[in-house]
């Protein structure tokens, strides 16, 4: 299952977060692949595109980081996925 993932970092919080970052690299934990990550360096966001096949391993990744900014992570389709989905909707 594929998940977007968009953050911003709290008030206050930019040099521990590039603390962490140094540290861990960002890296998420097992069962959770990254396809990529973007960030907007001067408003503190961004975002990134994960697969995992247990949602739980994404919750765990955010609590990582829910202390030093805010994460909004969500399931995602695919062009391929979302054309099942509709074609499942067209009449017959």
């Amino acid at each position: 299952m594929l998940f977007s993932s968009h953050w911003r970092i709290h008030a206050g919080n930019r040099d521990a977060v590039i603390e962490r970052f140094a540290k861990t690299g960002g890296q998420p934990p097992q069962g959770v692949t990254m396809l990529g990550r973007w960030h907007d360096v001067a408003s503190g966001t961004g975002f990134a595109v994960s697969e995992a096949n247990d949602a739980s391993a994404m919750a765990r990744w955010a609590l990582e980081w829910t202390d030093l900014m805010e994460m909004d992570v969500r399931p995602a389709l695919n062009d391929e996925q979302l054309g099942a989905v509709l074609a499942g909707l067209q009449p017959k």
